[in-house]
Protein backbone atom coordinates (compact mmCIF):
# COMPACT_ATOMS: atom_id res chain seq x y z
CA UNK A 1 0.00 0.00 0.00
CA UNK A 2 1.75 3.37 -1.10
CA UNK A 3 1.23 6.26 1.24
CA UNK A 4 -1.83 7.68 -0.64
CA UNK A 5 -3.86 4.82 -0.73
CA UNK A 6 -2.58 4.68 3.18
CA UNK A 7 -3.47 8.41 3.61
CA UNK A 8 -7.00 8.04 1.99
CA UNK A 9 -8.02 5.03 3.90
CA UNK A 10 -7.24 6.56 7.64
CA UNK A 11 -9.10 9.81 6.54
CA UNK A 12 -12.21 7.95 4.87
CA UNK A 13 -12.16 5.60 8.29
CA UNK A 14 -11.73 8.97 10.88
CA UNK A 15 -14.75 9.96 8.94
CA UNK A 16 -16.59 6.77 8.44
CA UNK A 17 -15.90 6.96 12.76
CA UNK A 18 -16.73 10.14 13.20
CA UNK A 19 -19.93 10.18 11.70
CA UNK A 20 -20.86 7.39 13.61
CA UNK A 21 -19.67 8.90 16.50
CA UNK A 22 -22.20 11.95 16.27
CA UNK A 23 -25.10 9.32 15.57
CA UNK A 24 -24.32 7.74 18.39
CA UNK A 25 -24.06 10.97 20.58
CA UNK A 26 -27.04 12.55 18.99
CA UNK A 27 -29.35 9.07 20.29
CA UNK A 28 -27.94 9.05 23.61
CA UNK A 29 -28.41 12.36 23.64
CA UNK A 30 -32.34 12.52 22.81
CA UNK A 31 -32.81 9.84 25.17
CA UNK A 32 -31.12 11.42 28.37
CA UNK A 33 -31.76 14.98 27.46
CA UNK A 34 -35.69 14.29 26.63
CA UNK A 35 -36.39 12.26 29.59
CA UNK A 36 -39.65 11.22 29.63
CA UNK A 37 -42.37 11.46 27.09
CA UNK A 38 -44.58 13.63 29.41
CA UNK A 39 -41.85 16.40 29.60
CA UNK A 40 -40.78 16.64 26.20
CA UNK A 41 -41.31 20.34 24.46
CA UNK A 42 -44.08 21.17 22.27
CA UNK A 43 -42.38 24.27 21.21
CA UNK A 44 -40.95 23.06 17.48
CA UNK A 45 -42.89 22.30 14.39
CA UNK A 46 -41.78 18.34 14.58
CA UNK A 47 -42.65 17.97 17.74
CA UNK A 48 -45.12 15.24 18.08
CA UNK A 49 -47.09 14.38 21.14
CA UNK A 50 -47.19 10.90 22.77
CA UNK A 51 -50.94 9.89 22.10
CA UNK A 52 -50.07 6.38 24.38
CA UNK A 53 -48.75 8.68 27.36
CA UNK A 54 -51.10 11.21 27.38
CA UNK A 55 -54.13 8.55 27.22
CA UNK A 56 -52.28 6.44 29.87
CA UNK A 57 -51.74 9.73 32.28
CA UNK A 58 -55.55 10.69 32.24
CA UNK A 59 -56.01 7.07 32.53
CA UNK A 60 -54.65 6.41 35.62
CA UNK A 61 -55.50 9.51 37.58
CA UNK A 62 -59.29 9.01 36.26
CA UNK A 63 -58.66 5.41 37.72
CA UNK A 64 -56.94 6.76 41.23
CA UNK A 65 -60.46 8.82 41.39
CA UNK A 66 -62.66 5.24 40.98
CA UNK A 67 -63.16 6.66 37.05
CA UNK A 68 -62.63 4.11 34.22
CA UNK A 69 -59.86 4.76 31.69
CA UNK A 70 -60.36 6.50 28.35
CA UNK A 71 -60.15 4.52 24.55
CA UNK A 72 -58.18 6.91 22.04
CA UNK A 73 -60.98 7.30 19.42
CA UNK A 74 -60.01 8.12 16.01
CA UNK A 75 -63.02 10.91 15.20
CA UNK A 76 -62.37 12.90 18.67
CA UNK A 77 -58.38 12.71 17.90
CA UNK A 78 -58.85 14.20 14.08
CA UNK A 79 -61.12 16.49 15.92
CA UNK A 80 -58.93 17.65 18.45
CA UNK A 81 -55.99 18.05 15.87
CA UNK A 82 -58.55 20.20 13.85
CA UNK A 83 -59.12 22.17 16.73
CA UNK A 84 -55.81 22.67 17.73
CA UNK A 85 -54.45 23.89 14.42
CA UNK A 86 -57.25 26.49 14.51
CA UNK A 87 -56.50 27.74 17.96
CA UNK A 88 -52.54 28.35 16.45
CA UNK A 89 -53.84 30.34 13.46
CA UNK A 90 -56.33 32.40 15.32
CA UNK A 91 -53.13 32.91 18.04
CA UNK A 92 -56.20 32.65 20.57
CA UNK A 93 -57.43 29.87 22.87
CA UNK A 94 -61.37 28.95 21.22
CA UNK A 95 -64.47 28.71 23.01
CA UNK A 96 -65.73 25.54 24.09
CA UNK A 97 -69.33 25.55 22.96
CA UNK A 98 -68.05 25.40 19.08
CA UNK A 99 -66.13 22.10 19.06
CA UNK A 100 -68.34 20.38 21.60
CA UNK A 101 -71.37 20.62 19.17
CA UNK A 102 -69.00 19.59 16.22
CA UNK A 103 -68.58 16.31 18.80
CA UNK A 104 -72.40 15.69 19.09
CA UNK A 105 -72.96 16.11 15.16
CA UNK A 106 -70.26 13.64 14.88
CA UNK A 107 -72.28 11.25 17.17
CA UNK A 108 -70.79 11.59 20.29
CA UNK A 109 -72.84 11.67 23.35
CA UNK A 110 -71.89 14.76 26.31
CA UNK A 111 -68.98 15.89 24.77
CA UNK A 112 -66.69 18.05 27.24
CA UNK A 113 -63.43 19.66 25.75
CA UNK A 114 -60.27 21.66 27.49
CA UNK A 115 -59.08 23.94 25.31
CA UNK A 116 -55.72 25.75 26.47
CA UNK A 117 -52.54 27.49 25.36
CA UNK A 118 -48.95 28.19 26.88
CA UNK A 119 -48.01 24.72 28.06
CA UNK A 120 -45.29 23.60 26.67
CA UNK A 121 -45.14 19.83 28.09
CA UNK A 122 -47.64 17.25 28.58
CA UNK A 123 -47.16 17.23 32.17
CA UNK A 124 -47.71 21.27 32.37
CA UNK A 125 -50.68 20.79 30.76
CA UNK A 126 -51.97 17.76 32.61
CA UNK A 127 -51.01 19.82 35.76
CA UNK A 128 -52.81 22.95 35.00
CA UNK A 129 -55.79 21.40 34.31
CA UNK A 130 -55.77 19.04 37.14
CA UNK A 131 -55.36 22.31 39.15
CA UNK A 132 -58.46 24.29 37.45
CA UNK A 133 -62.03 23.15 38.82
CA UNK A 134 -63.66 23.72 35.54
CA UNK A 135 -60.44 21.98 33.49
CA UNK A 136 -60.33 18.68 35.88
CA UNK A 137 -64.03 18.67 35.77
CA UNK A 138 -63.75 17.45 31.77
CA UNK A 139 -60.82 15.23 32.99
CA UNK A 140 -62.78 13.48 35.16
CA UNK A 141 -65.99 13.26 33.52
CA UNK A 142 -67.97 10.44 35.15
CA UNK A 143 -69.46 9.08 31.66
CA UNK A 144 -66.59 9.47 29.41
CA UNK A 145 -65.06 6.20 27.87
CA UNK A 146 -63.27 8.03 24.70
CA UNK A 147 -60.86 10.82 24.28
CA UNK A 148 -58.63 13.10 21.40
CA UNK A 149 -55.96 14.78 22.49
CA UNK A 150 -53.90 17.33 20.71
CA UNK A 151 -51.36 20.28 20.38
CA UNK A 152 -50.61 22.93 17.52
CA UNK A 153 -46.81 24.61 17.49
CA UNK A 154 -47.41 28.46 16.15
CA UNK A 155 -43.86 30.01 16.88
CA UNK A 156 -44.60 33.74 16.40
CA UNK A 157 -47.78 33.57 18.70
CA UNK A 158 -48.68 34.55 22.35
CA UNK A 159 -49.02 31.22 23.98
CA UNK A 160 -46.99 29.08 21.04
CA UNK A 161 -48.03 26.05 22.10
CA UNK A 162 -52.39 25.44 21.54
CA UNK A 163 -54.01 22.28 23.14
CA UNK A 164 -57.07 20.48 22.75
CA UNK A 165 -58.58 17.61 25.04
CA UNK A 166 -62.04 15.87 24.35
CA UNK A 167 -64.01 13.31 25.74
CA UNK A 168 -67.10 12.05 25.23
CA UNK A 169 -69.18 8.60 25.14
Amino acid sequence: MTLTQAAFRFIALSALAASLAACAGSEVARQTQAGPSLYWPMTTASAQLDLATARDMIGAYRRNKGLPALALDPGLQRLAETESAAMAAADRPSQADIVKTVAARMGFSDPKANLSAGYHTLAEAFSGWRDSPAHNAVLLAPDATRMGIATAYAPGSKYKVYWTLLVAK
